[in-house]
């Protein structure tokens, strides 16, 4: 009688597709997207209350009907498009620089009118480093651009991010949302140029400049290699590669310790003085700041935590600022320190919030590992 034996070739696995996300709530999304579309203009313009529009309130409300669209479009969009292409901070970090020049060199041109402000402080502050050959201060330059990639739209982005964690890395906008974002960014940069340009209006070489200079920061967002990680089989540990396979591991800084190093660098940042000495500080800080932010946050240890830190620092930083700040004209003392002292709290009961979820998110999760 024949014997007939099992075949001893290994049976072919086919690997399960991976699940689709679930859709997202509107109302989530869209909640999200209006929450940084208001955070940024008040970060970017009322946090620190260097203008007399402090001290009153009616005022800081109206305002946002055009620094809403101003700002608050461009860290949606800037947002939009990283998340959506599979990028992260790199590359908003250098679209904020473009949209910055763009913001400082041709919409309100602050970088070249020498009368923009009509106070003495202006030119105390913009003449110890302008360079005539290229009608510009070099301060203007860095404090300008650096404090839109921060405060304009970077550190909003990372708070807001950190309200909605299980969203955080997915689009939050359709065609819809990313087309009224657009247009509302249009017609809020065309207000703010006509009112500038009514008394000073940059040379087209000036504006050739900042153009291409914008170009060339938006081509390199999309230039850099995009950072792919890998998870061990704990589920946290593994290493993490860019697209050239490139390596990426050891420990990183608690999150306090790097929130704590951020104040210190962006109160540098924001007090260095005038002249060159300032300027090279100032610099010092920006480069320290951001060479240590892409070194540690491309290992696996960095995590939500350690961004909020970082944009949290942020916020604390121009909301403590504001209480030393001489607001330009004339104002209330008591409505301009109320004002200061209601967006601190403000500031101090988000991030205690954005905390908070972040805990619910990364906490929960492994003490159900462990009691599992």
């Amino acid at each position: 009688m024949t014997s007939h034996q099992a075949p001893t070739t290994a049976p072919i696995s086919t690997p399960l597709p991976t699940p689709l996300p679930a859709p997202l709530p509107a109302r989530i999304r869209i909640g999200a997207a209006v929450g940084l579309l208001l955070l940024s203009p008040i970060c970017a313009e009322y946090l620190i209350g260097y203008d007399q529009i402090i001290s009153n309130p009616l005022d800081m409300l109206t305002g946002l009907l055009v620094l809403g669209p101003l700002y608050g479009t461009v860290a949606v969009l800037i947002r939009e498009v990283a998340r959506r292409t599979g990028r992260g901070w790199p590359t908003m970090l250098l679209l904020s620089a473009a949209f910055g020049l763009i913001q400082a060199g041709v919409i309100d041109q602050s970088l070249f009118n020498p009368d923009f402000v009509d106070e003495a402080s202006w030119d105390d502050d913009r003449l110890p480093t302008f360079v005539a050959g290229l009608g510009v201060s070099v301060k203007h330059v860095v404090g300008f651009v650096g404090g839109h990639v921060i405060w304009s739209f970077c550190a909003p982005i990372g708070v807001v991010e950190s309200c909605v964690p299980r969203i955080a890395h997915r689009p939050w906008l359709g065609r819809v949302g990313i087309t009224v974002m657009i247009v509302l960014y249009g017609l809020g940069a065309l207000v703010i140029f006509k009112e500038h340009s009514k008394q000073f209006l940059a040379t087209p070489a000036q504006f050739a400049t900042v153009g291409l200079f914008a170009l060339g920061l938006a081509v390199a967002a999309f230039a850099i290699p995009r950072r792919f990680p890998r998870r061990g089989a704990d589920g946290r540990g593994g290493e993490a590669r860019d697209e050239g396979g490139r390596r990426s591991g050891g420990r990183v800084p608690p999150a306090w310790a790097v929130g704590c190093g951020a104040v210190a660098l962006m109160g540098a940042h924001q007090l260095s003085s005038p002249g060159w000495g300032g300027v090279a500080l100032n610099v010092a800080a920006l480069v320290l700041a951001g060479g240590g932010l892409l070194w540690w946050s491309g290992r696996p240890d960095w995590g939500p935590v350690h961004v909020l830190a970082v944009c949290g620092a942020a916020l604390v930083v121009n909301a403590a600022l504001s209480f030393v700040v001489e607001p330009l004209g004339d104002t209330s003392p008591v409505l301009k320190y109320g004002a200061n002292a209601v967006l601190m709290v403000v500031v101090l009961l988000l991030l205690g919030w954005a905390r908070r979820r972040l805990r619910h998110i990364t906490v929960r999760p492994l003490e159900g590992a462990r009691s599992a």
